[in-house]
């Protein structure tokens, strides 16, 4: 009977817990979250490794239901973890691993990622607690199979997989020095510093020796981080011989030795340098950090230490500590130790100072760690985890020792929680959160246990829901409704719960309705175009009840365009950059081509974008301390997709990039200044403006005091100070960064005497105003008494009275306005000095403000008939008309004209603008031969018209005022002789260029005169020259010519031509001259081919050979034929005998009575046929030769070895007629005058005994002229056309022309002998084109025709003296002696005339037998 009572209890309980949950059930009805599954079920929770677990925020935490078997939380967790390791080669090496759990985990390791197989590896074992041993270390240069990242796995089958930190094992490298100690000298007292610069693996394996023997550190003699010995305090006993040993298991490595001299104390000064200084340093929270900071001089220096420009003072701190005297060693670092620190060496001759910014890593720290879950399944859940680290450490998940990678049932959501939908039994297991940055990483992890639903209670379950249709298909949702069961009509007490998924998929979610009876769910972020599979479930106080059949429906197409970026984060990665990370679309319908990331500072309109590839991007160049907002936009071949949603993320803070404004100083008494100063300007602040720091010294001093002020003062009283002193202030801004740039020093002095202010001030020493329409301007000096404080002024006024209004200004001020007066009144101001005390004797002052102007109504009119007149190459007149003005067009007001001008070249030319009171302005300075364009506006009071309408000018052409550019010379390919001369157009021409003139010459030293000149007409920038002498030094000038004359010598350019070559000889290389008449030509070789008779060419190209006996007869045939013309010419001049001839005789003698002839080219004919007989060469002249050739070729001999001068026993008459003229040179040669210039006037310079090559100078000269020269006269007849062509030219002819130009170098004329008249008639009168002014090449601007003879040098022979050779040049004549001439063309020779001719020719046809005979 004792047990009878049992059953009754348990049936009391029963009931009790039914009630229970029953109460449990209706109160997650009303809440809208039951789950009848869960109805019986209460939150529970633990901890793997003793932390609190706080449950999910919407989901109630599932327990073991009662009656049900019992699933509790399994603790399993790394009691110990691998940590970093240094190691040697040769070593054991123990990575520490345990893990706690029941049953025993199962150990293993990783290796880089990959499973090590330690049961066949005989140098790595498993240790009984997990640890994993690796027996000597192998390493070398090319194989290093023990370096790497280790990781332990712990495993327990019915639980799950951990797995711990990720450890790195480190083997130091071979023994190695990159830079050794060097020996070097110290004075007693001072510091060294001997390096000894190591891998960083191997720093600690160093140590140094003395003498060989080992060092011992002390307080004095340390050892550095980086391995350098320092010795402080040097004395004589420190010196010796040093190394450094690396001692890293193997045979140790020795350094160099390097001496140390100790040199006795110096007495005079040093400069004060350093021997080491600090520099960056990276270290991480809880190590100790050393900055080095050495330094030499004489006086000794002393060391001081500032952090953020704060003194530090070690001898106050646990934690900092002076090694050495001097180099600063912080321990157990802290994040506030990071900053920038500051090492100053001070000896009071001189301060130098070094910095360097100390950053503290933290690694990674969990402020949030994951808690374990209950769930079931279908269910979401989520996976919390915060961490903090810096830098920012970043997070990813494992689950069962796997990695998870996001998918649509796995999310990392708000960065760093995990995110797992529509759970399935696989998925039970442990989760681990491991981050990581560059200090390290960390994990920490939870179990998940997923419950089987609990039995149902006894009682009727709902039927299957009735008629589940799919009411409304989107792209993204679906809603679903249903009727009740057929079990329960009514249904107000049911709920229902949805469960789907993709078709295909097994993992199944769950949607619950919201409230009991509700016969309707909306499924939300479905994917578009997908078939999903729904069944809805009733649930009523007993349980779930049947399922109903499966809903297969498919999704609405979307348009063909991604969704948008999932998890789209952004963080301040520096003050000016943030960095923005996002996702793939989950509905990227298609390939994603690329991203938009648009963003703007918050609170602004402009939006900015930028394309970017991947999935994250760093914006740079943002403001500092700033907001702004992002999203993201994906793009796909349709176009752009869904925007994400804005996240707004502000930019780190950093230091002040500006100063303080408005620094002032205040003297308020002998011993104190007080400071004034407003923030750094808002868009400069860069944060939070946390306090100032002040810094101020003596002026005579360079040490200064600091002083920091916090919050937002804006002023301090720096008190203590001496008497009539000047300090020196400066502030700067603080932010929680650091310390902003200070402002420039400031100075103010200290009185010697405290102030009076026992008595009021007295009265200013002077008052002005200045009256305007509205406002006074008030101006005043102090008192002069300035021994009695002031501390303001005050300024009192009125209408007629002072005392109306009174404003009090501050002492510093000397001016201030008086606004909002009436127009046109009269006011009495009065003017105050004020202290403590009071205030002292006013001074006073009137003022009537000005009366208030109507403005006309009546617009200005801009000026009209804008002209532009051109006075010269830099001045122009503009004038204009003015229709405001009376007809009469006089000014009377006080108007005034702007005038303005600009080229468009270049074309960003600004304007130049110029006042005028009259209706012209002569603008000056302008640029030679420039379009300026001008435009006039006129202003009278505050008004201004509008600018007119432009006008254009141009100004005149000025000569060049810079020589051609670039000049250069080559040689011509295959003509050694031959160069081309290449230049550019000079940069100032002033001009449109109309040639240029080459002057060349061998000796660069020469006078300019005696250089030989080439003309080059138009804008050519290149020519030719020929003959040079062949292994020869010359020297190159141009100038530029235009219209008004010629510009400047270029610097001189040598060259030197190619040396000679058998293949390089040309028929001009031959001697010229001959013993005498009928002579023989002398031997040009075998190889020597006559040109052709056709062969006129500048270049004198040779021709092919002719058979000699056809050129006997060619020769005699000629001849003959040139006899037949001669007599009937002379037949038919005979019968002319009329007063002309006379006439025009008596004109030639009276003009030039010992000139040759100056005949027209229409009297007498030059022959047609030239002959040399030295080289049987026939040369017919072109009678119109091309006036613009397009190359210039100058083929003449240029020094005296390419002719041999003529024997001087040969007769004048031979000279005359082989030394006078070229005729087809100067009419086909490219490179004469006369071929450039046809309408210059031409000379005739007859050289009947001189040698062949000369040069001609224009200088004038008394020499008289020889009687041969009086064997021609002509008579002047200008050419019908104009041109050189149908005249035979004096060589002289062939050189440029310019103004004042220095040479005319006369080509030599080949030794011939000729059929034609020896006098050879000039050109007539030159014509100029009035467009293109010249100047001829010799002077010719004579108005009388006195002749001008010519000295004469050869470019050949430069700087050897040679007789002056006499060169006539004919002036102009006049017009009327021209029209006379014009009058006598039809003149021909006197019979006394002909018969000398025959006679000529007879000789000449007597040296034609001789040569044929020969």
């Amino acid at each position: 009977m004792a047990a009878g009572p049992e059953p009754e209890l348990e049936r009391v309980a029963r009931s009790l817990v039914r009630a229970a949950s029953l109460w449990l059930g209706c109160l997650l009805l009303l809440l809208g979250r039951w789950d009848p599954a869960l109805a019986a079920a209460a939150a529970v929770s633990s901890s793997s490794a003793g932390r609190s677990s706080p449950q999910h925020p919407l989901l109630p935490q599932p327990q073991p239901p009662p009656g049900a078997t019992v699933r509790t939380f399994t603790p399993f967790y790394f009691a110990v973890e691998p940590m970093d390791t240094l190691s040697v080669r040769g070593s054991s090496v123990i990575l520490n691993c345990s893990a706690y759990s029941e049953p025993s985990p199962k150990i293993e390791w990783k290796k880089d990622g990959t499973f090590l197989n330690l049961v066949s590896d005989d140098r790595r074992q498993l240790l009984s607690d997990g640890s994993l041993l690796i027996n000597s270390v192998v390493h070398s240069k090319h194989n290093k199979p023990d370096e790497g990242y280790y990781q332990c796995v712990a495993t327990v089958e019915s639980l799950g997989t951990i797995v711990s930190r990720t450890a790195k094992l480190t083997v130091a490298g071979l023994p190695r020095f990159a830079s050794q100690p060097e020996s070097s000298s110290v004075f007693v007292g001072n510091s060294a510093v001997l390096n000894c610069e190591v891998n960083a693996d191997l720093i600690q394996f160093v140590r140094w020796e003395k003498d060989r023997q080992p060092l011992v550190l002390d307080d004095r003699v340390i050892k550095l981080p980086n391995g350098a010995l320092v010795i402080s305090n040097v004395t004589e006993r420190d010196g010796g011989l040093y190394r450094c040993i690396i001692e890293s298991g193997g045979p140790p490595k020795y350094s160099e030795e390097a001496e140390l001299k100790v040199l006795p104390d110096l007495e005079s000064p040093s400069n004060l340098v350093f021997l080491s200084q600090p520099s960056p340093l990276t270290r991480v929270i809880g190590q100790s950090a050393v900055l080095p900071c050495i330094a030499s001089g004489v006086p000794i220096p002393v060391i001081r230490w500032t952090r953020n420009e704060e003194a530090l003072s070690p001898e106050s701190s646990e934690r900092l500590m002076l090694l050495a005297g001097s180099n600063l060693e912080i321990s157990d670092l802290t994040e506030e130790d990071a900053g920038t620190y500051a090492c100053v060496a001070d000896n009071g001759n001189e301060t130098i100072e070094a910095q360097a910014e100390l950053t503290v890593q933290v690694s990674p720290e969990f402020l949030k760690q994951p808690a374990n879950i209950y769930a079931h399944e279908s269910m979401d859940i989520v996976f919390e985890c915060e961490v903090t680290g810096k830098p920012m450490p970043t997070v990813k998940w494992v689950k069962n020792g796997d990695m998870v990678i996001p998918s649509d049932y796995f999310k990392i959501i708000k960065e760093h929680n995990l995110q797992v939908l529509g759970l399935v039994k696989s998925d039970e297991g442990f989760y681990q959160c491991i981050a990581e940055n560059d200090v390290g990483n960390s994990q920490a992890g939870a179990q998940l246990i997923i419950l089987d639903h609990a039995p149902a209670t006894t009682g009727p379950l709902p039927s299957a829901p009735r008629d589940v249709v799919a009411s409304l298909v989107s792209t993204r949702f679906i809603k679903l409704t249903w009727r009740t069961p057929a079990s329960d009509p009514h249904g107000d007490n049911l709920t229902y719960s949805v469960f789907y998924t993709k078709e295909g998929i097994n993992r199944e979610r769950i949607e619950n309705t919201s409230h009991p009876g509700e016969m309707q769910v909306t499924i939300q972020n479905l994917m578009p175009e997908t078939v999903y599979v729904f069944r809805v479930v009733a649930q009523n106080r007993h349980g779930s009840g049947e399922r109903s059949l499966p809903l297969r429906v498919e999704t609405q197409p979307e348009v063909q365009l991604p969704g948008p970026a999932p998890n789209i984060r952004a963080y301040a990665s520096s003050p000016t950059s943030i960095t923005v990370t996002w996702e793939t679309p989950l509905s990227g319908n298609g390939e994603i081509q690329n991203y938009k990331l648009y963003y703007m500072e918050k609170g602004a309109d402009n939006e900015q974008d930028v394309d970017v590839g991947s999935r994250s991007y760093t914006i740079n160049g943002l403001k500092k301390y700033t907001e702004y907002s992002f999203r993201v936009v994906a793009y796909n071949k349709h176009g752009p997709g869904v925007s994400t949603q804005d996240v707004v993320v502000r930019t780190l803070s950093d230091v002040p990039s500006a100063a303080p404004q408005n620094l002032s100083l205040e003297v308020r008494n002998s011993k104190s200044i007080v400071i004034h100063w407003q923030p750094p300007p808002a868009g400069s602040q860069n944060g939070q403006i946390t306090g100032y720091k002040i810094r101020y010294r003596k002026s005579s001093r360079k040490s200064d005091v600091t002083e920091s002020v916090g919050g937002t003062q804006l002023f301090q009283i720096i008190e203590g100070l001496d008497r009539g002193t000047e300090y020196n202030f400066r502030v700067a801004a603080l932010t929680v960064n650091g310390t902003g740039p200070a402002t420039d020093w400031m100075s103010a002095e200290t009185f010697e005497s405290d102030l009076d202010e026992t008595r009021v001030p007295e009265v200013p020493s002077s008052l002005h105003v200045r009256p305007l329409i509205t406002s006074i301007v008030v101006s005043w000096t102090p008192p002069e008494n300035q021994n009695i404080v002031v501390r303001g002024y005050a300024i009192g006024y009125g209408l007629g009275s002072p005392h109306a209004q009174t404003i009090k200004v501050d002492y510093k001020q000397r001016y201030y306005t008086i606004e909002n007066l009436d127009p046109s009144s009269h006011y009495v101001i009065t003017l105050k000095a004020f202290n403590n005390v009071g205030e002292g004797i006013p001074l006073y002052e009137s003022a009537v403000t000005r009366p208030h102007s109507v403005p006309d109504p009546t617009p200005m009119m801009p000026p009209v008939g804008v002209q532009a007149s051109i006075l010269s190459h830099d001045t122009i007149r503009i004038t204009w008309a003015d229709n405001s003005l009376p007809k009469h067009q006089k000014i009377t007001d006080s108007r005034y004209y702007t005038v303005r001008w600009k080229t468009n070249i270049p074309a960003n030319t600004k304007y130049k603008t110029a006042n005028a009171t009259t209706l012209s302005y002569l603008v000056t300075g302008l640029k030679p031969n420039t379009l300026y364009e001008f435009s006039v506006m006129v202003t009278k009071g505050r008004r201004s018209s509008t600018w007119s309408m432009t006008a254009h000018g141009t100004t005149f052409e000025l000569v060049p005022t810079s020589p051609p550019k670039d000049v250069t010379v080559v040689s011509k390919e295959g003509k050694p002789r031959t160069i081309i001369v290449n230049w550019q157009p000079p940069s100032e021409a002033n001009g449109k260029v109309t040639g240029y003139i080459i002057y060349y010459s061998t000796d660069v030293n020469a006078e300019i005169h005696d250089w030989v000149i080439e003309p080059v007409v138009g804008n050519r920038l290149t020519h030719q020259i020929q003959e040079l002498t062949l292994d020869t030094p010359y020297y190159f000038k141009i100038q530029a010519r235009n219209s008004k004359g010629m510009g400047p010598m270029s610097e001189a350019v040598q060259f030197r031509t190619p040396k000679a070559d058998s293949s390089d000889k040309m028929p001009n290389d031959q001697a010229s001259g001959s013993s005498g008449k009928g002579s023989r030509p002398p031997d040009t070789g075998s190889d020597y081919k006559p040109p052709m008779s056709g062969s006129n060419s500048p270049h004198g190209s040779p021709t092919s050979p002719l058979d000699s006996n056809m050129l006997l007869v060619i020769i005699v045939s000629i001849g003959v034929i040139t006899i037949v013309v001669v007599v009937i010419i002379a037949v038919f001049c005979t019968r002319r005998t009329t007063s002309h001839q006379k006439k025009k005789r008596a004109a030639c003698k009276s003009v030039n009575g010992s000139h040759k002839y100056k005949g027209n080219s229409k009297d007498v004919k030059p022959p047609d046929l030239w002959i040399h007989h030295e080289r049987l060469e026939l040369k017919p002249i072109d009678k119109s030769p091309d006036p613009n050739p397009i190359m210039t070729d100058t083929p003449i001999p240029r020094n005296s070895q390419d002719i041999t001068p003529v024997d001087n026993s040969m007769d004048s008459n031979i000279h005359q007629r082989r030394n006078s003229y070229r005729g087809h040179e100067s009419e086909d040669s490219m490179s004469t005058l006369a071929g450039r210039r046809g309408m210059r006037p031409k000379m005739m310079m007859p050289f009947d005994s001189q040698p062949p090559q000369q040069s001609v100078r224009n200088t004038p000269s008394t020499d008289t002229l020889p009687a041969s020269s009086s064997q021609t006269c002509c008579t002047d007849h200008p050419d019908p056309e104009g041109a050189p062509s149908s005249s035979y030219l004096a060589s002289a002819q062939e050189e440029g022309s310019g103004p004042n130009l220095p040479t005319a170098h006369v080509r030599p004329s080949h030794p011939l002998k000729s059929f034609a008249v020896p006098a050879v008639p000039p050109p007539g009168p030159p014509t100029y084109d009035p467009a293109l002014p010249s100047t001829p090449l010799l002077s010719q601007q004579a108005t009388n025709h006195h002749l001008h003879s010519v000295k004469t040098a050869s470019i050949g022979t430069l700087g050897r003296s040679r007789p002056p050779m006499p060169v006539i040049v004919p002036s102009a004549p006049d017009v009327q002696e021209t029209t006379r001439m014009l009058d006598d063309s039809e003149s021909s020779y006197e019979p006394d005339e002909l018969t000398k001719e025959m006679a000529h020719l007879e000789g000449l046809m007597k040296d034609l037998n001789a040569i044929t005979t020969a």
